[in-house]
């Protein structure tokens, strides 16, 4: 029986169709317009009439076409052919449209996310008689070769095992046959369908102790996020985001990266595309694309996807992360979404908030972030999942009063303040120390100096007041010069150039210094550190202080970065070594 509710156009606005005869459809269910079948889904209802935002170009729509609800909300297919593909906002697989409609897709073009010709091999893990729980795994299929996708029993479903058979088989293919409480069969594929505005269901969260370690110093030491946790990248236009971005895709602690271009530039989407298949997943030595998920809807993309984009993204995460993965949602960027919602608001005449944005702005984007985490999933496994999830904000002009900017900040546990001047003088990445921070930082503390080192913490909190220290004397050294400081202050000032220059700054570009272990990280910072603290120690003694600035082991100091990571140790002790016989020769000059 046919139970969708058919309606009729009586406007058009953009993105933002009205119908009639609408009022048995529900809020959120997908509506298809006009013969061309164009997809929308409805965000209001006011009696009779509902309002409908279309994710397709509308041009040419007018009054008395025809609307037909599917009687569903928007959701997504979830199963074996995710990995190293690159959807739109409402997961279309772009790389197959592109061969049936060229590179410009008309309107109303469709293809299933996952193929519906293609055998993967299922390898059952269950046997009949089993009794199986939502969440529990079931069987196994072979994704990538760095990637084995585990098929879970649906949230909804439990039961005692009919039937399952192994072999090739399509996403559609009944695989396990279930016999519920009441006695009813339920036929299972390897394919689940979720609506995305609803978070997948788990056990419990639990509260994040790990660092996710980047192999980024800037963030790992002194910004860091945990695994599971929530960070925003905001910064102008040419301060670095996108390099940020893909650094993080390549390096960070992840089993599976979902990327989603969310209204940004399409050379930029482009670039994604170009370079990860050619980038080396650094784990396994595969292209990274084997365990990557692209979701792009560019800036010239149908604006009302974008706002589709953001959720399709973290629902697939939250797939993966069911599985017992650890997985990382870039959202690249949360502002151009913000934008999109902001022109359905307006097209929908609701009240404007601050700068024309909607009132529920921050419970949008606190509701995309709130959905990451590290929790215990459904299944009798009791496995663990992380979902970890790094939004870009881009203020018009780098401006952090912006309202996307500060719902942001409100919501995510770690800032990574982008600043162009850095930019400008070259200094990658270009995060500010003085106005980053990490709320994980306490957690992560007690971590690192029981996994790393015992005085990580310590040596962070000095190496920070000391780039506190040396903003303030810049201002007093541009009032009255260099040479009018004290020794003290002097020797804070080549300590915070060296943190600066030989610590912070890293290049993305070099292959050794592209990533940094948490290890070589705390050997560097004690180097770096142990020549301010020596230093210290020679003022009190009223040592020889210019010779001690311009000992030639800070040379060796600077060039530690480019030390390969199986002989960090050993080049470690050797500079310790040097520096200490090195500061012995100048006591005895003394």
């Amino acid at each position: 029986m046919d139970n969708r509710v058919k309606g009729e156009i009586i406007k058009v606005s953009g993105p933002l169709v009205v119908a009639k005869g609408m009022r048995d459809a529900n809020m959120f269910d997908v509506v298809e317009v006009s013969e061309q079948r164009l997809i929308g889904e409805i965000i209001e209802m006011h009696g009779d009439d509902a309002s409908i935002q279309v994710y397709e170009e509308t041009a040419g729509l007018g009054p008395g076409e025809a609307v037909v609800s599917r009687g569903q909300p928007l959701s997504v297919e979830l199963g074996p052919g995710l990995i190293s593909g690159i959807f739109d906002g409402i997961l279309r697989p772009l790389d197959v449209l592109v061969e049936t409609e060229g590179s410009r897709i008309t309107r109303g073009a469709f293809a299933p996310a996952l193929d519906r010709e293609k055998k993967w091999t299922f390898d059952a893990r269950r046997k009949v008689g089993d009794r199986v729980e939502a969440g529990d795994v079931l069987g196994i299929v072979q994704e990538t070769e760095s990637l084995e996708h585990r098929i879970l029993v649906p949230p909804t479903v439990s039961g005692t095992i009919k039937k399952i058979e192994a072999g090739d088989f399509t996403v559609t293919d009944t695989v396990v046959w279930l016999e519920d409480e009441q006695g009813k069969e339920i036929e299972l594929t390897m394919m689940q369908r979720w609506p995305v505005r609803i978070g997948r269901p788990y056990v419990e969260k639990i509260a994040p102790e790990e660092p996710l370690v980047t192999g980024q110093r800037s963030i790992d030491t002194f910004f860091p996020v945990a695994k599971g946790g929530t960070a925003a990248v905001p910064g102008p236009f040419g301060s670095g985001k996108t390099v940020i971005q893909h650094q993080l895709a390549k390096w960070a602690e992840a089993d599976v990266v979902v990327y989603i271009g969310c209204g940004e530039r399409g050379n930029e989407m482009t670039d994604v595309l170009m370079e990860f298949p050619e980038l080396e997943d650094p784990k396994t030595g595969h292209s990274l694309m084997k365990r990557t998920i692209l979701i792009a809807n560019t800036s010239d993309m149908p604006v009302a996807a974008r706002e589709a984009s953001i959720y399709t993204g973290i629902t697939i995460a939250e797939y993966f992360r069911d599985m017992g993965y650890a997985v990382s949602v870039m959202a690249d960027s949360t502002s151009r979404w913000a934008e999109a919602l902001r022109e359905m608001s307006g097209r929908l005449e609701e009240m404007p908030g601050e700068e024309g944005y909607p009132a529920y702005l921050g419970s949008r984007l606190a509701v995309f972030y709130e959905r990451a985490g590290t929790v215990r999933c459904l299944g009798s496994d009791h496995r663990t999942g992380i979902l970890t999830a790094i939004g870009a904000v881009s203020p018009p002009g780098g401006d952090l009063s912006d309202p996307v900017a500060q719902s942001t900040l409100r919501i995510v546990q770690v800032f990574w303040s982008l600043d162009s001047q850095l930019a400008y003088r070259r200094h990658f990445p270009a995060i500010n120390w003085l106005t980053s921070y990490s709320l994980y930082s306490q957690k992560i503390d007690a971590w690192t100096d029981n996994q790393i080192g015992k005085d990580f913490s310590q040596l962070r909190k000095d190496a920070m007041r000391l780039l506190q220290d040396e903003s303030e004397l810049e201002e007093i050294v541009r009032l009255i010069g260099h040479d009018a400081l004290s020794e003290t202050d002097q020797l804070k000032l080549e300590a915070a150039r060296s943190l600066r220059e030989d610590f912070l700054h890293q290049n993305s570009f070099d292959d050794i210094d592209t990533f940094t272990s948490l290890q070589k990280q705390y050997r560097m910072l004690s180097l770096l550190m142990n020549f301010y603290y020596e230093g210290l120690r020679l003022l009190e003694a009223k040592g020889p202080f210019d010779k001690f600035i311009n000992l030639p082991i800070r040379e060796d100091l600077a060039r530690f970065k480019q030390v390969p990571e199986n002989n960090v140790e050993s080049r470690y002790e050797e500079l310790r070594a040097n520096f200490q016989s090195d500061l012995a020769s100048l006591n005895q000059e003394e």
